[in-house]
């Protein structure tokens, strides 16, 4: 049955399959599929940079969603901790948060090992350390998104909850939760586009995504403006198909206000 599966996906592969993009070049050209060219390698390098940005998105938002519930937290050391947190993602550029966590986290790890007699080098995986790095970065952002979209539902949301005799959490997520989504979603929207982007930095520490695979085909193969235009490309590929899925998403999640 994976034999099955695993034929199927090869065969809708969307670059190097039957019918892929790639495969259109012939089997002479820089972009085939195969030993020939950098087909192979570069599809593989999109399916690292899709994969990269579609595990930091749900780890980011969960990560902003409670930063942002800590942000107008009647704690004054919660909404303390908050603003430290944002503003030090916020302020850090993307590729030095990315080092510092590939690095740092090796080095965290390696003395917690030591601690327990393991003596050993230890690596960080850096597709971890990318999803990491990244998801950190994008809640800090996702954070302030959700949090002015909180700031935008009227207080009487909630107490209509406490009337209905909702339990506080009950009324987060049937009453308040589907609004937030509904306000906050062109702001997300905005920020996966960016982090489609940011995935590139991932190739800075070894990632074998879009960037890296390209930079690596056009330095054997000295052809650096016709890689690089591929993964031109290919980012704008990915960010129109995304536009065009969130837009409609958009309109299904405002399909109430139509209505009225």
């Amino acid at each position: 049955m994976s034999g099955f599966f695993s034929a199927l996906f090869s065969a809708l592969d969307p670059l190097c399959g039957p019918v892929g993009v790639f495969s259109l070049f012939g089997s002479g050209s820089l972009v085939a599929c195969g030993d020939a060219g950098w087909g192979d390698e570069i599809a593989f390098g999109v399916k690292i940079t899709i994969g990269l940005a579609v595990v930091t998105l749900p780890v980011g938002l969960v990560i902003g969603f409670l930063i942002a519930l800590a942000a107008q937290s009647e704690e004054k050391l919660l909404r303390l901790a908050a603003g430290i947190y944002t503003t030090i993602f916020r302020g850090l550029p993307e590729l030095l948060t990315l080092f510092i966590i590939y690095y740092g986290l090796q080095i965290l790890i390696q003395a917690v090992l030591a601690w327990f007699g393991y003596q050993e080098r230890v690596e960080i995986n850096a597709f971890l350390a990318g999803v990491v790095a990244l998801s950190v970065v994008f809640s800090s952002y996702s954070s302030e998104v959700m949090l002015s979209a909180f700031r935008a539902i009227p207080r009487g949301q909630y107490e209509a909850g406490d009337a209905l005799g909702l339990h506080r959490s009950r009324t987060m997520i049937l009453v308040v939760l589907p609004q937030l989504i509904r306000i906050a979603l062109p702001g997300l929207t905005n920020l996966w586009l960016i982090l489609l982007k940011d995935t590139s930095y991932a190739s800075a520490i070894g990632l074998a995504e879009i960037l890296r695979q390209t930079s690596i085909a056009a330095r054997v193969s000295k052809e650096a403006f016709f890689f690089y235009f591929i993964a031109c490309l290919l980012y704008l590929t990915l960010a129109t198909i995304s536009s065009v899925g969130l837009g409609f998403l958009e309109r299904w999640a405002k399909r109430s206000e139509v209505r009225r």
